[in-house]
């Protein structure tokens, strides 16, 4: 089990406790059956991903499925530069395989995801 550390702020006892709790009650949750379905979304919780983090992660997705619609469309055949662009883009708390895992598994962007997913694997 992967266990996620809160960040919660401040140094009184009381909060600390909170946050203690706060974090058990996720790492419960995470466990719950339901959140097999939810392969990329629990990974950035386990990872701690802030919401600016995940924000930018699933725009980078957006920006790269866009662009990879497009090369299809226009029947290009090489897609190692969105490999790249994703890698070189990718939030560092996220391991790139185990990204591309969970959002294979979760059904994110599935062309797309297919395609990184053979590609990163060359």
């Amino acid at each position: 089990m992967t266990r996620v550390t809160a960040g919660c702020g401040g140094s009184i006892l009381e909060k600390g406790n909170q946050c203690e709790t706060f974090a058990f009650h996720l790492n419960l949750l995470l466990e719950v059956e339901e959140m097999k379905k939810y392969p990329f979304t629990k990974l950035v919780i386990e990872k701690s991903l802030t919401r600016k983090e995940y924000k930018e992660t699933l725009q980078l997705l957006e920006i790269l499925n866009e662009r990879y619609e497009e090369d299809v469309a226009n029947g290009l055949m090489n897609h190692s530069n969105l490999v790249i662009h994703f890698a070189g883009m990718l939030c560092y708390k996220l391991p790139i395989a185990d990204a591309l895992e969970a959002l294979d598994q979760q059904g994110l962007y599935p062309k797309l995801t297919n395609q990184l997913i053979r590609l990163h694997h060359k």
